[in-house]
């Protein structure tokens, strides 16, 4: 099992085995994984993926990571922090239902050409979940590393999208729950500043 960096709590439990795509060779709709979880990577060009009207026909590049599982699969927080937005992000090809949470965090790495702070603020969307997932939720509600915070939601919820969660680092406060989580190739040097990889807090997942 992969194990999350600086004793942070796995977002999912992923099994020994899993898929890990590369979409950056377009998507084949006939063919069909062999594993029940998957990887979609950082940092990935994803051509003839986002079609929807959301995505403006040139939005391609993907700065955030995808992990496939069942519906219900449940999503845990990394790590202390507080409910810093939520809510459901309607359009089609979008998130669904929608949390953000807020942490301080030590992160031993480098974005960009700039050293994080020991302590850094950070801001983690977690995407494509169960509408359930935000029954009860307050904003600056306290979580726990490891508590349970969602489950992933069916494609009839979660934008229209299969099974899956996208999580996203911000290192930038968003001022409502979403996230730009896919843009254009020529802004990915800001957007990899701005959004930086999620290994960070998830461990070196492929």
């Amino acid at each position: 099992m992969v194990q999350p960096p600086n004793g942070f709590h796995a977002v999912v439990n992923l099994p020994e085995q899993y898929w890990v795509f590369d979409f950056t060779r377009g998507v084949d709709t006939s063919w069909q994984c062999p594993f029940d979880y998957q990887i979609g990577r950082y940092d990935e060009t994803r051509p003839g993926m986002y079609e929807q009207q959301l995505f403006s026909g040139n939005r391609d590049l993907h700065v955030g990571i995808d992990i496939g599982g069942p519906q219900q699969t449940e999503v845990f927080a990394f790590s202390d922090g507080i409910i810093h937005s939520f809510g459901i992000n309607s359009e089609e090809g979008s998130y669904g239902p929608t949390i953000i949470t807020q942490h301080q965090v030590s992160l031993a790495s480098h974005v960009g050409s700039q050293q994080m702070n020991p302590l850094t603020t950070i801001w983690v969307l977690h995407g494509h979940l169960a509408t359930e997932s935000l029954e009860g939720l307050e904003i600056g509600q306290e979580i726990r590393g490891g508590q349970l915070l969602a489950r992933i939601g069916n494609k009839s919820e979660n934008g229209g999208w299969e099974p899956h969660l996208h999580i996203q680092i911000s290192l930038v406060e968003p001022t409502t729950f979403d996230l730009e989580g896919v843009v254009a190739r020529e802004n990915r040097q800001q957007a990899l500043q701005k959004f930086p990889d999620p290994r960070l807090i998830l461990g070196n997942i492929y």
